[in-house]
């Protein structure tokens, strides 16, 4: 059976429509494909692309340079990229047409207002003035070295950066006047519809960012050779717009390489939170979600309730057992995930397991050694007195009382798995996830609420069906 071409894409607009412009011309060309979408930052996409995890996915010129290769240098040849990139058995083809860089993006009265044309007249403000700028910024530009970092090096900035925003929503909040300054891309159409200028890089802090598609050494590009040059940032602008309107990232993929004029979202907003709710990919999700949790929870029930039995029987451990599962749950579920990345090197349902097997660790633990630690006393000499040892007073006696505690344990514990499992999509790993972060790539309330529900009521039903009955309490 021939193998799927996997793409991949990024979390933001731009990188979720390329990858399905990519994945639908492979699949047009007879090529069998799949578009595993949104997963994350650069560091994440770079790795599943050397580990075989995906085999193409669009990225920057800049961004390769910067942040894959670590080099300096703005301008440089495919033939140059391709040298240094054989190390690491990739390779850059097909340039795509058009250069979406970095910018910082204002409202254009306040801007005017400042005399702000230049992101070196920023500096020459007065220091009040600089230091009344309320800057937002997307967690991988304040990271990244070709980002904020950049910028500061160039200009000699003094102006901390304040909240971090992902990159779908800091335009609104922009427009509403909770912060002055954002960064952006110079693609995105929320730039042209909120009418916000970008200020020049003057001091040329970004590289270009030439759109062009990064793969795998051994990847045959010539399926994709009709993408060559078809973009412009015009037109990249306006895709996105029409992604930020509502429209499907399919269907603006497909919008573009049939050229059809069918760019019109007509829906109600309530109608066409209905549609993306029961949506092609609803069961795909649902199935993705419930088998992360369900396998993560039986895992962690099958440790926990050992590690609650030595935490009562062996008291010497108790107090590593209960303070150690306590600090692998106060671990933020992001970093845990990243951690697993890096340890597993690998993404996908691996790390999401493992990550959902962890947080799962703590209620069960606790509730199986809070259970047996209410067992009454006179149950367990009655055992005795008929001759049970204690393994048998621990199967027979202890644990069947202890029941309904560790199943109020295992409720808890799947209610966090259905939760934190949102952010498993970040991975690669599917579920309702998928949707959420997609909307947040759009700012999309309807996407977003598409994936929020459905997951809110899956651990809904889990507390219903897995919390004991009261009566059982008194068994």
């Amino acid at each position: 059976m021939e193998k799927n071409i996997v793409v991949g894409s990024k979390r933001f607009t731009e990188s979720y429509i390329l990858g399905e412009i990519l994945n639908l011309t492979l699949r047009d060309a007879g090529v069998q494909a799949v578009h595993r979408q949104g997963l994350g930052n650069t560091a994440i996409v770079t790795q599943a692309l050397t580990t075989g995890q995906i085999d193409i996915y669009p990225e920057y010129t800049g961004t390769i340079l910067r942040e894959i290769l670590k080099r300096p240098e703005t301008e440089v040849s495919l033939s140059e990229l391709n040298t240094w990139l054989k190390p690491k058995q990739l390779k850059v083809a097909i340039p795509l047409g058009f250069n979406n860089t970095y910018g910082l993006a204002m409202r254009a009265d306040q801007a005017r207002a400042l005399g702000l044309k230049k992101i070196s007249d920023v500096i020459n403000l007065p220091a009040e003035q600089q230091s009344a700028l309320r800057i937002a910024l997307s967690p991988e530009f304040k990271t990244r070295s070709d980002g904020w970092p950049s910028l500061v090096r160039a200009y000699d900035l003094k102006i901390k950066p304040g909240k971090v925003l992902e990159h779908g929503l800091a335009y609104d909040a922009l427009v509403r006047g909770d912060v002055d300054i954002v960064d952006a891309y110079s693609t995105d159409a929320a730039i042209v519809k909120n009418k916000l200028i970008l200020l020049e890089d003057d001091r040329k802090a970004f590289p270009r960012y030439d759109a062009i598609l990064l793969m795998r050494s051994d990847f045959d590009e010539k399926p994709l050779e009709s993408l060559r040059g078809k973009l412009n940032e015009a037109t990249m602008a306006k895709l996105n717009g029409l992604a930020e309107s509502g429209v499907s990232f399919e269907k603006v993929a497909r919008t573009f390489l049939n050229k059809s004029n069918d760019q019109k979202n007509d829906s109600t907003e309530f109608s066409r939170f209905l549609k993306l709710l029961f949506g092609p990919d609803f069961f795909t999700a649902l199935r993705d979600h419930v088998l992360l949790v369900a396998i993560s929870s039986a895992m962690a029930l099958l440790f926990g309730i050992p590690l609650g039995i030595l935490a009562h029987r062996r008291s010497r451990y108790t107090r590593w057992i209960l303070g150690g599962v306590s600090i692998l749950q106060t671990i933020p579920s992001l970093a845990l995930l990243t951690i697993l990345i890096a340890l597993l090197n690998q993404i996908g349902a691996v790390p999401a397991v493992l990550a959902l097997f962890i947080y799962g660790l703590l209620p069960i633990v606790n509730s199986t050694y809070i259970s047996l630690m209410e067992v009454p006393s006179n149950l367990k000499e009655s055992a005795l007195a008929l001759g049970c040892n204690e393994r048998q007073s621990l199967f027979f006696i202890e644990l069947p009382f202890a029941r309904p505690i560790i199943m109020t344990g295992l409720a808890s514990a799947t209610v966090i798995g259905v939760g934190t499992c949102t952010l498993a999509a970040l991975v690669g790993a599917g579920g309702f996830g998928d949707r959420i972060v997609a909307g947040l790539a759009v700012n999309d309330h309807a996407l977003m609420l598409a994936g929020a529900i459905p997951a809110a009521i899956l651990a809904l039903l889990a507390q219903v069906i897995l919390t004991p009955k009261r009566k059982l309490a008194n068994v």
